[in-house]
């Protein structure tokens, strides 16, 4: 999506700058020629934006750095916190993970996501109990409040993170 938008933004400049180029009774080639600045996206003269238009939008997840950002993140956190225990060569994970960040967003901001690798934060999945994955731990105010292992349907995902939440 932010390709087509980018691509969009360069197309619309690059008609803009197609329609400033100087009239002239020459041809098309020797009015470029003639005009004084080069037609070019990446000159100073002409820059895009500093950032696309994007919609006021809340990450839906995020992916725990190291110890310290788990307790900044996850346990001091005012929101409740789905944390997702998962492995890079885990196949359920891969499935999981998506519908777990669509519950989430469904949500609208009142419930955050951290996705812990634990191939990478062992100390962690052991400090949690983590024997298996995907693990998915629900906690609020840095208690844990449910857990699951495995996958689960849309439906039960749905009604676990509204228990998170308090709906």
């Amino acid at each position: 999506m932010a390709h087509r938008l980018l691509v969009r933004r360069i197309w619309t400049l690059s008609v803009k700058d197609h329609r400033c180029l100087p009239a002239s009774t020459s041809s098309f080639s020797t009015s470029l020629r003639s005009s004084t600045t080069p037609l070019s996206l990446l000159s100073p003269k002409r820059t895009l934006p500093r950032s696309l238009p994007h919609t006021s939008r809340r990450e839906v997840s995020f992916n725990v750095q190291d110890h310290e950002d788990f307790t900044e993140r996850v346990i001091n956190s005012e929101l409740p916190v789905l944390i997702d225990f998962h492995a890079q060569w885990c196949g359920p994970c891969k499935i999981l993970g998506p519908r777990l960040e669509k519950a989430v967003a469904k949500q609208k901001g009142k419930v955050a996501m951290a996705k812990v690798d634990i191939d990478d934060h062992t100390d962690l999945a052991i400090e949690y109990g983590v024997s298996a994955v995907p693990t998915v731990i629900a906690m609020r105010g840095g208690d844990v409040i449910d857990q699951f292992v495995g996958i689960k349907d849309d439906e039960a995902l749905d009604s676990f993170v509204s228990k998170l939440v308090g709906q």
